[in-house]
C-alpha cells in the first residue's frame, strides 16, 4: 500500500466528517461525535496540525491535534485526536503512519509534549504513557496518555478545546 500522508485541504473537509464517522460508527465506547469535534476545531481555527492518509486518490485516514491547557500555565503541549481510519483500512499501518508524522510536525513547530485519551495497549509503542504529573479530570488514568517531547512532563490538569464537547 503506498498511502500518502499531507496536509488536509479545504476540499477534504466532507471527506474527514466521512471517514470520522465510518470509523467511529461499531465502536462502542464512542459518543460518535467525532465527526463534529473535527469540524468545530476546524471552525475554531484550533487544528494546528490536521493530516490526511491518501490511498490512490482517495482518503482513508485522517489525524487532528489541537493546544491543549495545563493548568500550571505551561505552553506548547497538544492534544492527540480525534484519529480515524477506514474500517476496511484499520490495522494496516495507516494509523500509526499518521500518528508518526503529526508528532513529527508537533515537534517542528517547537513543541513540548503531545496527550491524549486512547486505548491502553496501543499509544505506548509510540512513546506514550500513564503519568501522574498530568490529571485528565473524569477519565481513568490508565486511559489517558502524555508525551515530552523534552522528557520533562509538566505537572498539572489538561483541558482539551472545547471543540471536543461537540455534540452536532
Amino acid at each position: 500500500m503506498k498511502v500518502i500522508i499531507r496536509s488536509e485541504s479545504y476540499a477534504d473537509a466532507g471527506a474527514i466528517t466521512d471517514i470520522a464517522t465510518a470509523a467511529f460508527k461499531d465502536l462502542e465506547i464512542s459518543n460518535h461525535t467525532e465527526q463534529f469535534i473535527i469540524m468545530a476545531l476546524r471552525a475554531a481555527k484550533s487544528l494546528t496540525v490536521s493530516l490526511v492518509a491518501e490511498l490512490d486518490d482517495r482518503l482513508i485516514g485522517h489525524i487532528a491535534f489541537s493546544p491543549v491547557v495545563i493548568s500550571g500555565g505551561t505552553q506548547n503541549w497538544y492534544g492527540l485526536g480525534p484519529i480515524s481510519v477506514l474500517p476496511d483500512y484499520q490495522r494496516q499501518g495507516v494509523g500509526k503512519a499518521l500518528i508518526q508524522e503529526g508528532l513529527a510536525r508537533l515537534k517542528d513547530l517547537n513543541a513540548q509534549g503531545c496527550c491524549l485519551v486512547g486505548h491502553p495497549g496501543y499509544y505506548r509503542k509510540f512513546g506514550f504513557e500513564n503519568t501522574a504529573e498530568l490529571v485528565f479530570e473524569g477519565v481513568p488514568q490508565e486511559f489517558f496518555f502524555a508525551l515530552a517531547f523534552n522528557g520533562h512532563f509538566p505537572q498539572g490538569t489538561v483541558a482539551f478545546h472545547d471543540g471536543f464537547k461537540a455534540k452536532h
